[in-house]
């Protein structure tokens, strides 16, 4: 379950008193991971898979209390700002006026009592912070044009434009800063409440960054753009039995040929800041650093793509090198090759297989319980999928009647409690269920549609749901199947 997803006063789920009352919760159901979505700062379309740096922590999730308690905010001012009034849904459109408009009113009172405390902090993260906080502030100054849209001297990294802007505007990026400083703060605090409790986090990193972000504006050289800045392709994926004319996700592609003369330099700095904020790491789309697939920039579909070469386990070699064994988890969902099926085994990691993909009647899915290997994680569904009960009321009959007759699923016990069990009862070292499948909700709780804009993201849950009865079925079943060593 996301960030995002807790429940909260103000408008999204952030690092408040619900997200410790989240990890009580599931310290009473026995759960020793808590799987989350990409902490990065959101952009257009909301998406966590789309933001605007590959180091920067959304300031959506900042909880305001913390500003109450310190005198920064008062509970009428916070009142006064339209944050979203559904508890159950995320407004970003409204989030975006008022709760930045809080974090700025917050930042003119804490700035001057801060100020040591910011500049230790810009100090230690300066390798990534200065970039970031230049970047947004000189989107604020272009009223949030992406920075391919910006006057032409401002679209060089470092020019004098950009360093006489960044000297004359210190507060505006100084905001930015601050941000950053509280964003850190309360999620560290926050992971070593859940750590304390035995659970561990696995975090979530796109393989890709965003075209409007400032790891392309700051590091031209390492992606695929052209003499004017511009990305010359673009990822995405083919078309599928899902998508007929495939996924184009539109982020520029690296230029993996500099990558690797300057030591994946870029790739080694995000994953050590990725295991300072997270226990386990998630990396999106895995098969891409095998292959992948990328389509002409300004395309209006995926068709019209090709398989390139990605940089396989010499990124992998160098990463090990310099940090050593990671706990890392290859999302390597979709089309498989021998090849990627080989970069998965030689990097050791653990794939990914989803129960909702199994139940083919005629086949013997690599999904099936029975078919798993020890090395792998398993989940229900993910963010991308139905949730259970969504899947199990659409799915056609025979596909249903196969899981029922496989996991002999009965209404009794509950259709999503079954497919839960049979995800638990596997080999499988890893077992991950979304929330709203124990919680057996449908379409309107699904997180992520791939392939749209407007509807995702969105989904939070009722706190009254989150009962002491839920916790103990829960750790029930963990119990009988041995995911966790119960005193």
């Amino acid at each position: 379950m996301h960030i995002s997803s807790l429940p909260s006063e103000y408008g999204i789920g952030d690092f408040g008193k619900e997200a410790y009352d989240f990890a009580d919760f599931l310290e009473k159901a026995g759960q020793n991971n808590w799987q989350i979505l990409p902490l990065g700062v959101t952009g257009f379309g909301d998406s966590p898979y789309q933001c605007f740096s590959a180091f920067a922590g959304n300031p959506y999730f900042i909880d305001l209390n913390e500003f109450i308690d310190l005198g920064y905010l008062t509970l009428d001012e916070i009142k006064k700002e339209d944050l979203g009034d559904d508890s159950l849904s995320v407004d970003y459109g409204k989030l975006y006026v008022g709760k930045y408009k809080l974090l700025r009113l917050a930042f003119d009172r804490a700035k001057k009592n801060l100020k040591s405390e910011l500049e230790a902090f810009y100090l230690k993260n300066e390798e990534w912070l200065r970039e970031f906080a230049l970047f947004m502030a000189l989107k604020d100054e272009f009223n949030g044009l992406s920075w391919l849209k910006w006057p032409d001297e401002f679209r060089k990294f470092n020019s004098k434009k950009v360093i006489e802007f960044e000297k004359n505007n210190r507060e505006k990026i100084e905001f930015w800063i601050f941000t950053q400083y509280y964003f850190e703060k309360q999620w560290l605090k926050l992971k070593k409440y859940v750590n304390g409790k035995g659970i561990k986090i696995i975090g979530d990193l796109p393989i890709y960054v965003s075209e409007d972000s400032s790891d392309l504006w700051a590091h031209p050289s390492i992606f695929n753009l052209d003499e004017n800045l511009v990305p010359k392709t673009v990822a995405g994926v083919p078309p599928d039995a899902f998508t007929s004319t495939g996924q184009l996700w539109g982020n520029p592609i690296y230029n993996w040929d500099e990558m690797e003369r300057d030591g994946y330099r870029f790739w080694v700095r995000r994953i050590k800041h990725s295991f300072n904020l997270f226990d386990t790491l998630r990396i999106d789309h895995f098969r891409g650093f095998e292959s992948y697939w990328e389509v002409p920039y300004g395309s209006v579909d995926a068709v019209n793509g090709k398989w390139v070469k990605g940089p396989g386990m010499k990124l992998f070699n160098k990463i090990k090198e310099e940090l050593g064994d990671l706990d890392i988890i290859a999302e390597d969902l979709g089309y498989q090759t021998d090849e990627v099926i080989k970069l998965i085994e030689d990097t050791g990691f653990p794939g990914m297989k989803i129960l909702q993909f199994a139940f083919d009647p005629k086949g013997d899915s690599e999904n099936l319980p029975h078919n798993l290997i020890r090395n792998a994680t398993f989940y229900t569904g993910t963010h991308d999928n139905k949730t259970v009960k969504d899947w199990f009321d659409t799915a056609p009959e025979e596909e249903k009647d196969f899981a029922i007759k496989y996991l002999k699923l009965d209404e009794k016990e509950g259709y999503n409690w079954g497919l839960i069990r049979g995800v638990w009862a596997s080999t499988a070292y890893l077992a991950v269920c979304q929330m709203q499948d124990f919680l057996n909700l449908g379409e309107e709780a699904r997180m992520n549609t791939p392939a749209t804009l407007g509807d995702n993201w969105k989904w939070r849950i009722d706190k009254s749901m989150l009962t002491d009865e839920l916790a103990e079925s829960i750790r029930e079943l963990t119990k009988t199947y041995r995911r966790e060593q119960f005193d």
